[in-house]
């Protein structure tokens, strides 16, 4: 409790539940022990203002443990300010060696109203004003849409507040708000709840009240957890803190039990529209942090309506034109394994068929090999977006025709297509002779393996999407390995540290020397001398060169650190991260010569010495020749290693190096 912050009415019951327990320590050790009648206290009201209540404990030698309308104290001093006329309740108790020792309750009227206690901005924001009520959503409704922010609920380091949340929306880093507010545990993660639904199922989560119609009270539905409670509130506008007793914030019953205290509340942002309230969660195997629930005013949910967004785009991120036809010509064959599917709007498998046997158990979609393994789409390219087409159906018919391909990567055929796969399953083009490249499947090595082409609906908010693989005519597919091979030597190869290759993805950005990601949510890549694992700035770590005939040459860029060991007196060379006092006895460019093997089917390379690497991370991956392929390029190479746990004392992570022609 401070002196000098705006605070409102608890009921005494609740306090007397909920916080008197958290005044006494877990464990101390027993003296004698003080009698009821030998507390000494003054609680008094200042002549001046009736609703400043000066607090004071007079008992020597004890720490006074008070339980006040509008919260905990441990002062031996204090002032509350209570803004409304009523009867109030103070609870005086001492904790001293002997025990925890507590006075009757000290009954309190107060007969006049201070609204300037009520007066800042924050708590109009919050209610409404004085004599008013203000109603609170969660910003998720049964659609699953969110109408203000990204989603409903954001997670944040269990140091975050109102400040470092301000800091984070102006552009700054974790250091550099560590730096500014002093805090250790400060980071964020602010999903959308579209593809991370596993945080809360959508639905009518219910509302809560914030009312100062004659005193603080807060009316909440929690209707996911099937309670409705009454209580009461208060809000300390300075320090962004809300309470809440004998009531709890609207929130998802996954989250329940692992917040121990609910009427303990963070205000992270509070506007007339929006507001975000955190919650310490303290009862995960997880680890603490800050469970953010973002609401929106019950009058802004009325007023919204949705934006006139353009149409879902498929996952679909190549060039249509490249790709159909690699070259000049290429042939599809559509894929004996998952024909066809449906899709939504987003790209999206409605069934997710992965075998002929899914299509025969499912009961309803007929699989048809007869006819499949005619389908053939032959495309040849004669212009910059313009070519020959010919489609071979099921019964070995043939289609020709001309197509232009568009900007949003629809095949615009020069006529209605229309055949059977299987059963009444058909391939057909729009009525506007439209078919539109979906998505691509693509090897480590960039090559594509797959590509899936849908008609849109005209009817649903859906595609009909069939897939076809590449196909030689013979049946013979393409060598992955010989790709993958031709690439590694064709060129040599240095640690992209200037960070030439800079792709974006959905969850960040993919740029050199180093990425740390879980590929589906976030992406972080430190620049040299931001991290060991990005070596050090304006070094150059060497090259790598990989022959056809399985050797590979490696100029390694290498430190040795020495230092002189305490107990014998003797130079040892330093293993692992140097420390202050080390001497650099070597700092010189080695050539290692191995050997080098590709294994298409694990996706690995392995070598004989140790891949390319800034000489700072040497320390910290057990074996820099075991090799994952990330993504292998013309101009690219995305190689992981694994950090090991025990070495850098770190959790275990892959690390992918990003290297690029050296010429």
């Amino acid at each position: 409790m401070k002196t000098n912050k705006l605070n409102i009415v608890f009921s005494l019951l609740a306090l007397m539940v909920l916080a008197f327990p958290a005044c006494q320590p877990e464990d101390y050790s027993l003296g004698e022990m003080i009698s009821k009648n030998q507390l000494e206290y003054s609680i008094t009201q200042n002549p001046d203002d009736p609703n400043m209540i000066l607090l004071e404990s007079l008992t020597p030698g004890v720490t006074p443990l008070w339980i006040t309308p509008m919260g905990r104290s441990t002062r031996v001093k204090d002032t509350v300010l209570i803004p409304f006329e009523g009867e109030y309740n103070f609870i005086y108790g001492v904790q001293s060696e002997g025990g925890f020792v507590q006075a009757d309750t000290f009954k309190l009227s107060i007969t006049t109203n201070n609204l300037m206690y009520v007066q800042d901005p924050l708590w109009e924001k919050l209610t409404g004003g004085v004599g008013q009520e203000k109603t609170w959503l969660l910003d998720l409704d049964e659609n699953g849409v969110s109408k203000y922010f990204n989603g409903p609920l954001y997670f944040y380091g269990s140091d975050d507040s109102w400040e470092s949340m301000a800091l984070y929306k102006s552009g700054k880093d974790a250091d550099a708000v560590k730096e500014a507010l002093g805090i250790e545990d400060t980071w964020y993660w602010e999903p959308s709840w579209k593809g991370n639904e596993w945080m809360m199922q959508a639905g009518d989560y219910g509302s809560m009240t914030f009312s100062l119609k004659g005193n603080a009270t807060v009316t909440v539905d929690n209707k996911m957890l099937g309670r409705q409670e009454e209580g009461t509130f208060f809000l300390d506008a300075e320090a962004k803190r809300l309470t809440m007793t004998d009531a709890t914030p609207v929130h998802n019953p996954e989250h329940d039990p692992l917040v121990s205290s609910w009427g303990d509340i963070k205000v992270m942002s509070l506007t007339d529209d929006a507001m975000q309230l955190a919650v310490l969660r303290d009862q995960s195997e997880e680890g603490e942090a800050l469970l953010v629930y973002n609401y929106i005013s019950k009058e802004y949910a009325k007023k919204w309506v949705p934006s006139d967004e353009p149409e879902p785009e498929p996952p679909y991120d190549g060039e249509a034109n490249v790709d159909l036809t690699t070259t000049t010509t290429k042939q599809w064959r559509l894929s004996l394994t998952n024909p066809y599917d449906w899709t939504d709007l987003e790209g999206t498998f409605k069934n997710g068929f992965a075998s002929p046997e899914d299509y025969e158990n499912s009961g309803w979609a007929p699989y048809d090999a007869s006819l499949i393994e005619n389908i053939t789409l032959t495309m040849s390219k004669v212009g910059i977006n313009i070519g020959n087409y010919v489609f071979t159906d099921g019964e070995g018919n043939q289609i020709e025709g001309s197509y232009e391909i568009d900007e949003d990567n629809n095949i615009i055929f020069d006529q209605y297509i229309s055949f059977t796969i299987s059963g009444w399953v058909t391939l057909s083009t729009t009525e506007d002779n439209m078919l539109r490249v979906l998505r691509a499947e693509k090897s480590s090595t960039g090559a594509v393996t797959g590509i899936w082409i849908g008609q849109r609906s005209s009817e649903k908010d859906e595609y009909t999407a069939y897939h076809f693989e590449p196909y030689t005519g013979g049946g013979e597919s393409e060598d992955p390995a010989a790709e993958i091979t031709e690439m590694l030597c064709a060129k040599t190869w240095k640690i992209d540290s200037e960070r030439s290759y800079d792709k974006s993805t959905s969850w960040g950005a993919e740029q050199g020397p180093v990425i740390f990601s879980d590929y589906s949510t976030w992406s972080w890549n430190p620049l040299p001398g931001e991290h060991y694992a990005a070596g050090e700035a304006s070094v150059d770590y060497g090259t790598m060169k990989f022959e056809t005939d399985g050797t590979v040459t490696v100029n390694q860029r290498r430190r040795v650190y020495t230092y002189t060991d305490e107990e014998t007196g003797e130079t040892v060379v330093r293993e692992g991260i140097p420390q202050e006092g080390d001497v650099l006895e070597t700092d010189e460019t080695v050539q290692l010569t191995g050997t080098w093997s590709l294994d298409v089917e694990a996706n690995t390379i392995t070598m004989s010495v140790g891949i390319l690497h800034p000489w700072t991370c040497d320390y910290a991956v057990a074996d820099w020749g075991a090799i994952d392929i990330y993504r292998i390029e013309s101009d690219a190479l995305l190689l992981q290693v694994t950090r090991s746990a025990e070495l850098s004392g770190e959790d275990e992570m892959p690390m992918t190096y990003i290297y690029v022609p050296a010429q």
